[in-house]
Order: C-alpha cells, then structure tokens, then sequence
C-alpha cells in the first residue's frame, strides 16, 4: 500500500482499464486511487498530493459526524428505521421481544436493557427475506446464479460476493430505502460477472440502475448515521 512520508497518508492503489484517476474514501476511513493500468507512477502521485486538503476535509467531516451521533436510547419514542423509513418505539408490558405493528416498533420491556441486540437480531431475520426477493429480481435481469445468501455484520462493507457465488449483506441495508438496497444487491450480483469494479463492471451495473451513482452516493453520505 503506497504511503506518503510527509503526510502519513496510504491508499490502496487499483489500477485497471479505466482511463481517469480517482480517489474515494471508504465509511473505514480507507482510502482508494484508481488509475489506468499505463499509468506512470509520478502522475499518480501527483494526482495524490494535489487531493490532500480534499482528502483532509473529508476525513474530518466523518470524524465530526461519528462524535456528533448520538447513541440510540430504548425508550417511548424513540425513532428506528426500516427501509428508509422511521417507526416511534413503544415500550410494551408483553408480548414478542420486537414487533413492527400499527406503525410502531413494540419492544417487551424485558428485552430493553438488551435494546441493541434485539433491534440487530430483528433487523437481521427481516432482511433475509426482503434480500431474497430483491435478488430473485435482478439475478435473471442479469442472467447470474447466486449461491447462498446470508446477512451479517459487515463493519464497513454493505455486501460482499464469495469467490464460490455466495452473497453476503450487512443487517443494515435494511435500514435504508429500497432503492438502495437495490443498489446493494446489484452491485454484488455484477460481481457474479465482473470480479473487480473494473470499467466494465460500472457499465454492467448502469444497465440495470442508470442512476447508480446517485445511490451510491447516497451511501456514502448518509451510511454513517445509520447506527443503533
């Protein structure tokens, strides 16, 4: 991994066909120089040194975000999402640990102190189904066929594909709207036919979500509140 003595930055450098540099910053903190495969090694650098206050900016901002974001508190009212959308939480006497029901989370009291955990759990049995679906959708559009597919915590990774053709989602996918759980499924599912996020890949991935960008985004802007 390239690292730049002055500054104590490193990236991981990929290069491929495409024919720009660019730099992104993952939700880790990681970040990533893509540049074509003929590219002399000063250009990158160059290219480099000259995003560092951008890269500095952005570094901070997440940083800012992540101290600003207040832990989630297991009480009346409290809102949750689901799919993009935030249900009040009612704190219930009986009852299953968590229901969504007449537009509102229930939690049974006894589960409250262990509100994280139940949340996950909850969030993790729902998505499965709403993955599969959503998969069963796009896999003939794009004439794939996944393996098994299961649902986890990812860290900092909204999906990943296996090199045996099994699919993996973070649980809180299901947060978001359903576009971008599109935009999550397909994304591993071209996978399936392009193994890097070579030029190729972002082509496959625009036939299908023309505007794949914008929910990429999206991602990137708002995955870091997406916390419980």
């Amino acid at each position: 991994m390239p690292e730049d003595n002055k500054s104590n930055l490193s990236y991981e450098l990929i290069q491929s066909q495409r024919k720009t540099l660019g730099l992104t910053i993952e939700r880790n903190g990681d970040i990533q120089l893509r540049a074509p495969l003929d590219c002399p090694h000063k250009v990158i650098d160059d290219f480099f040194e000259s995003k560092k206050f951008w890269i500095y900016q952005k570094l901070a901002e997440k940083r800012l975000i992540e101290e600003k974001l207040p832990p989630k508190e297991y009480v009346n009212g409290e809102g949750f999402l689901y799919l993009g959308k935030s249900y009040r939480l009612q704190l219930v006497d009986d009852g299953a640990p968590l229901k969504l029901s007449r537009g509102f989370f229930q939690l049974n009291k006894r589960y409250a102190a262990n509100g994280k955990k139940t949340f996950t759990e909850w969030y993790r049995s729902h998505a499965v189904p709403v993955m599969e679906r959503r998969v069963n959708i796009y896999k003939d559009m794009l004439g794939v066929s996944p393996g098994a597919l299961r649902v986890l915590d990812l860290k900092y990774r909204w999906g990943s594909c296996t090199s045996h053709g099994n699919l993996n989602f973070h649980w809180k996918t299901i947060l978001t709207p359903m576009p971008i759980v599109d935009y999550v499924v397909v994304h591993e599912l071209v996978h399936l036919k392009e193994k890097n996020h070579t030029q190729k890949f972002w082509e496959i991935l625009a036939s299908i979500l023309l505007d794949y960008e914008r929910k990429k985004e999206w991602l990137r802007v708002n995955g870091n509140y997406l916390e419980l």
